[in-house]
Formats: structure tokens, sequence, C-alpha cells
């Protein structure tokens, strides 16, 4: 009922706009070997942070190459923040739908019984791989290695504390990352590329920046740090330039790194089989140029939501072409099954459409459709022409991109229709707002992995124990002062077994001899620590401008021992039975392996 009703509704305001591509164009012959795919999606990289978008204040000719070589959509949406845009361009679902409803401690979790790209592909053959930031749930079966995802490297969270040989993981297990990570992260893309290149492959590659803390390596920071920025922020809010600036030199890194993809393809003779796409998962992470459009991440409007959509198929895909129709990440999922001829087979209806219509062809029997655009409690709708926004003001897109004016009361019927659909919308989807409880317990102990990570983000402090900031993603707990203090984790435990316990913590010399007990249900297991292990806080030597995240350190492992765990629901506790200094330890991690 609700989609037949929007899709009248719609019919309405696309009939004025009318189908804007006139050329028609043919889909490719089929190759003995299913395309290739490279996903790239940047972190906090707004629609104005590219050259071939007008941004003057910088260079991304390898970027740009993928729009000129291949197609380009010019109204592309994605979502606010970062891990709802991720959950939905691997499942085809708008995000409220999925279990993901915040960005940290749990919320950015898809629910398990979703069906992911890669596990489409998977099942087809593909060899897959997710090397970045993954931000859809941390332990299995959340985990990548368990959405479809044979290989991962990389950091499961949201924001990281470290972008220089950081502690990763590897498939589950702690690793220590190998110099500056967008460039560590692209490496292993070329090595999976090279390792891969005889059979269909699909690589993802969500980087991490220009997601905060604001950290590039001084050859991109020399070329900003006294610049004069030609294109600045048009609106009354304050523009921090020394951000702008480090946010441009990490993206005119990432550039680099698209360029090291792209000529590994061609020296492989595997360019005209791969399928690349290039795109970021919300607005800018600050208020600098992004082509007049009004907000930032975190808004519904249209510079939270616009993305760049580039994607090229060499000789496959018709170059340079340039699509307006409105899109989205949903769409990515059924777009990429129709150009690889896999069945997307999910367990649930997608709400993404096959957009190769208007690649391949003139799109003239496309049908209207709205994008919605949710997050805090506030919700947006883009139709061809208009928007209207959380306060339901209309804005015509096509006339007033800086949404300027409101023309609800001079266009009565348009706003009318999409305040009915934003209404709907919000009833089939029913999003959770991030105060409201996630009653899900993080998952230890899945029967068909060897590592579950439970870390200090997840925890619960009590007593004089405190979180190292109120941002949890990468924190540590410290303050840890008397035996009544402990951490709890809610945790399920997926399948009975005994599991070596590591403990990652730091001490000073004079509060060694704390004893540590960990304990679930009737089982307990406990060590002393008696080792010191102090390191200094770092992050701030090579952050360009200060940080809103918890600085970082380097954690010590230490076995806690064997515990048997019993299938079921309960509360993981961490405490000390006796501390004889004036604190316990600081906490960052428990790994538990089978």
């Amino acid at each position: 009922m609700f989609k037949k009703s929007i899709f009248l509704s719609a019919v309405i305001l696309f009939m004025a706009v009318g189908c804007k591509t006139d050329h028609k164009e043919s889909a490719p012959k089929v190759n003995s070997k299913k395309p290739n795919i490279v996903l790239i999606i940047a972190d906090d990289q707004g629609w104005g942070d590219l050259s071939s978008n007008g941004n003057t204040n910088l260079s991304t000719p390898h970027i740009d190459a993928i729009a000129k070589n291949g197609v380009s959509f010019k109204n592309f949406y994605v979502q606010p923040v970062c891990s709802p845009t991720r959950a939905e361009l691997l499942t085809g679902r708008y995000f409220p739908r999925l279990g993901v409803f915040d960005t940290s401690a749990g919320g950015e979790r898809m629910n398990l019984a979703e069906t992911t790209l890669a596990e489409i592909l998977k099942g087809d053959g593909y060899a897959t791989a997710a090397y970045g930031k993954w931000h859809n749930g941390m332990q299995p079966p959340y985990h990548p290695n368990s959405r479809g995802f044979d290989d991962y490297y990389g950091f499961t969270s949201g924001h990281w504390g470290n972008y220089f040989s950081p502690m990763l993981e590897r498939n589950g297990e702690i690793t220590k990352g190998e110099g500056f990570l967008v460039d560590d992260l692209t490496n292993k893309g070329l090595e999976f590329i090279t390792k891969h290149q005889t059979k269909s492959f699909f690589l993802y590659l969500p980087y991490n920046t220009p997601h905060s803390p604001m950290q590039v390596p001084d050859s991109y920071w020399g070329r900003f740090e006294n610049k004069d920025l030609a294109l600045t922020y048009h609106g009354e809010e304050t523009e921090d330039l020394n951000f702008t600036k480090a946010a441009l030199a990490m993206v005119e890194n990432i550039d680099y790194n698209v360029g090291r993809i792209t000529q590994k393809l061609q020296e492989l003779d595997l360019e005209k089989n791969t399928i690349i796409i290039y795109m970021t998962d919300n607005g800018p992470n600050g208020f600098r140029w992004n082509g007049g459009m009004r907000g930032k991440k975190g808004w519904v409007d249209e510079g939270g939501v616009r993305s760049p959509f580039f994607i090229q198929w060499k000789d496959s895909l018709p170059a340079g072409k340039e699509i307006n129709e409105i899109a989205g990440a949903i769409d990515i999922l059924p777009t990429l099954a129709k150009m690889t001829g896999v069945d997307p087979q999910t367990e649930r209806p997608l709400d993404g459409k096959d957009l190769t219509p208007l690649i391949w062809s003139n799109g003239k029997d496309w049908q209207p459709r709205f994008i919605y655009n949710h997050w805090g409690g506030k919700t947006s709708v883009r139709s061809q022409k208009y928007r209207l926004d959380n306060e339901n003001q209309l804005y015509d897109m096509e006339n007033d991109p800086g949404q300027t004016t409101d023309i609800s009361k001079r266009d009565q019927k348009v706003a009318d229709t999409l305040i009915k659909a934003k209404s709907e919308w919000l009833a089939e989807v029913h999003p959770k707002l991030p105060r409201e409880e996630d009653n899900r317990p993080f998952t230890l102990g899945s029967p068909d992995h060897q590592f579950t990570q439970i870390p200090a983000r997840d925890g619960i402090p009590h007593g004089n124990i405190e979180r190292s900031n109120r941002y949890p993603n990468n924190t540590f707990f410290t303050n840890w002062k008397s035996e009544r203090d402990s951490i709890t984790w809610n945790v399920e435990v997926l399948s009975d077994g005994e599991f070596d316990v590591t403990l990652y913590y730091t001490c000073k010399a004079e509060n060694t001899g704390s004893t540590i007990e960990l304990s679930f249900g009737d089982s307990k297991i406990a060590t002393k620590i008696v080792e010191a292990h102090n390191p200094p806080l770092t992050g701030m030597e090579n952050d360009r401008t200060p940080r809103m995240e918890s600085y970082v350190k380097d954690f010590k492992p230490i076995s806690l021992g064997t515990i048997a765990l019993k299938k079921g629901r309960g509360n993981l506790t961490l405490k000390a039975l006796e501390i004889p200094g004036d604190q316990a330890i600081d906490v960052r991690l428990l790994m538990f392996s089978k």
C-alpha cells in the first residue's frame, strides 16, 4: 500500500521534470569471466572535495578520471553519517530496517538476517575482501568475515585514534599496521588484486579518511599548510581553515591511492573487466566549500547527504556520461548484481533500484521515485526536483540548490505529497532514536570463528572507572581505584567452549600487583599484574588540528588464562580482587580465542 501510494504521488512530481538522457547505449557482451568489482568509499569527504566538482583548492586527477572514463551520477544520495550509508550499500535496504541506529557501542550493527553484496558475490564464486573501516559490527557473526568477506584487514569500529602504524586486525586477530593507514589499506588491496587476477573478485576499500583525527603525511600537509584557499564556506557558520586544509590534504592522499589501484588494474590487463566505483559516506566533516549546498555531516539537508558517485567499466559503460536522475546507496547492490549477471537472492526485499537502464539506455521508462534521508530523529525527502526538509519546508533543488527559499506555501500540493511520503516511510521503517536502548547483546564465541574482540568501547564502567573519551570508539577504561569498581559487558555466548583470554592493559610501576578477575556465570579466571607498562598517550604529535576523539597508547597483552563458557546470555565482568597501589590498570581490550 505504501509503495503504491508513493509511486502515484511521485508521478505527479516527475511529470514536470521529464527524462534528461537522450542517447542510448548497449549493455556489454557477456565475458566468460564475470567482471571484477572495486568499490572505494571515502570517510567524511564531501561532494565538493573533488576538483571535478569545481573545487580549485585541491587536485584529484585519479578520482576525476573514473568519472571521465565512466558514468557519474550528479544527484546521488547517501545518509548523513558513516555506518548507515555503509549498511545501505552492502544490503540495498534503508538502514533503519537493518537494526542500525547509532555509530558506536553496537548501534552500528546490521541485523543478522540481512544479506550483503559480498555474500551474494561470494556465493557466485567471487573472491571477496574488505580492507579499511568496516563500521557495521565487530564481533562475529556481525564481523566482515561473517558477512561474505574472505579476507579482512583494518578496524571494525568507527573512528580510529592513530593513522600511522596503528593497532589493527587481520581476520579477527590483532596486528600492527604498516605506515600511513590509507597507504597500508591500498597495499593490501593491490596484493589482493594481484593474487586473484585470474578469477572474479570483489574488493571493498572503505577508507578511513578524511575522518578525524586529522592526520596526514608531511608531503601532503606541506601542500596546504600555508596555502590560501580560493574557495571557502559560504554560510554563517565558522569555517576552521586549518581543519579544511587537513581534510583536503587527506583527500589528495586518497586520490594518490586511487591512482595506484587503477594503475595496477591497467598493468595486469584487468581494467576492461573491472567495475570501479568511487563514492563517499556522507557530507563533509566540517563547514567548508561544498558547492553552496546547505549542511554538512550529520545534517539531512542536501550538503549532508549528496555524494559523488562515479562508476567506470572501460569499454562497457559510456565514457563521460552524466546522469541527473536521483539515485542512492541503496541502488548499488541491485545495480552491481545486474552488471555481473548474479542473481541477487536476499532474505528480505530490496529498497534499491537497478540503475542500468539509466546507464545503458536513455531511461525513457524510468519511474519517478523518492530518496529518504534520516538521522537523529530528523528526516528529509528528495524527489527529482524538490527536497522537503525536516521542518517540512520545501525547496526547488534545480533552481535553489542551497535551500534558501521555502516554497511550501506556493507549491502546497507538492509539499503535501512529500509530507505524506515522509510520514508513510517513517511508519514503515520505524527508525529507532539513538537514545533508545538496544537490547542486542554483544556476541562471543561464534562457532565458525576463532577470535572475538570484546573492547572497552562496548563495556559499561562501574564505580570510579571512567572512559578515556565521551566518544566510545577507540577508547579505554581508566581511573580504576577500588575493589568495588568493575567493568561489565552484556554478552551472549553462542556456543559452549574453552577460550584463551588475553587482556590488553597498561599499568604504572607503583601500581603493579593488582589481581584481575574475569567472570561469566560460574566460570572465573584471574591473574596478577606483575609487569609495569606505562607508555605515554600519543596521537597529538601527528594531529594537524586538535581532535575530539580519545588519544591512544600502546597496550600490552597478558594472558588471563583459559575460561570455560556455556552457551547463554549474561554479564561478562572484569574486577580487581586486590589493588595494592593507588589504581589498578587501564583496559583497552579483551581477546577471546578458542
